[in-house]
């Protein structure tokens, strides 16, 4: 009778073990696309309130001098409360989409990437310069992941092409607690905000919008029930102690001041 009971013990083990097993695992039904599909190219576009830094160069300086902002801005916020470490001027991305570039004026960059900002200042630069260089990067490009990661909290991205998946990874990946089939993804953008709840056991995650991140998107990866189920456990457990313990020493002071009395 016991090897019944041990042998059911065993199988539940099994089944509870496998059942965790798919639990943690990502895109279960890749097996199911081909094995080669076409991937979108993909870099992220520049809207307002963006912040660009853009370096132009050639191989006559002096030449491209007048297309660029000093290097350092002598008179910042941070200055100004005390942090006096330099920061490079960047060109702030107006409301309408524009930047005011010396040398060249008003230049609308929102909907364009930075490598289409680079190539059409190349353009307009060569009328005036020869084979000048220009380097541009967006530097207000973060995301934050929250929730049941490993790391929690801002990423600071340094590439135009980065996914769901990169921010998962940056972040440690999920916690054996994280609900992979339920990753939230709220974004802002043209004055709206939207969002959209991902699967990541899922291989249609590849063609989601929101597969590939914009600026300041936010993650939010929900608990588990047995993770929520354990926090208000402990919400509770630790509520009974404080009162356990309120109660005890309520209960001492009376029991001080009443040996007291017997003493008198």
């Amino acid at each position: 009778m016991k090897a019944f009971y041990i042998c059911i013990a065993l199988a539940a083990l099994l089944c509870s073990c496998k059942s965790n097993d798919r639990v943690l695992t990502y895109f279960e039904d890749i097996d199911t696309l081909p094995q080669q599909v076409e991937v979108n190219e993909y870099n992220v576009k520049i809207q307002p309130s963006d912040e660009l830094v853009i370096s132009v160069m050639s191989e006559n300086p002096a030449a491209t001098s007048s297309f660029n902002l000093p290097q350092n801005n002598p008179a910042t916020l941070e200055s100004l409360t005390g942090n006096t470490q330099p920061r490079l001027q960047t060109y702030v991305v107006d409301s309408q989409g524009d930047i005011f570039f010396p040398g060249l004026g008003r230049i609308h960059v929102a909907g364009m990437d930075v490598e289409q900002v680079r190539d059409y200042l190349v353009s307009k630069i060569s009328e005036y310069v020869k084979d000048p260089y220009v380097k541009v990067d967006l530097v207000n490009f973060r995301i934050n992941v929250a929730g049941e990661v490993a790391k929690p909290g801002r990423i600071d991205v340094t590439s135009n092409r980065f996914s769901v998946l990169d921010a998962i990874t940056a972040a440690g990946d999920l916690t054996p607690y994280g609900l992979r089939n339920n990753v939230l993804v709220v974004r802002e953008e043209n004055g709206k905000r939207t969002h959209a709840r991902l699967d990541l056991n899922s291989a249609e995650i590849f063609d989601s919008p929101y597969f590939f991140l914009k600026q300041n998107d936010y993650i939010y990866v929900e608990p588990s029930k047995v993770r929520k189920d354990n926090a208000d456990y402990n919400t509770n457990d630790s509520y009974k102690l404080s009162v356990i313990s309120t109660i005890v020493s309520a209960c001492s002071v009376v029991a001080s001041l009443i040996i007291a009395l017997a003493i008198k």
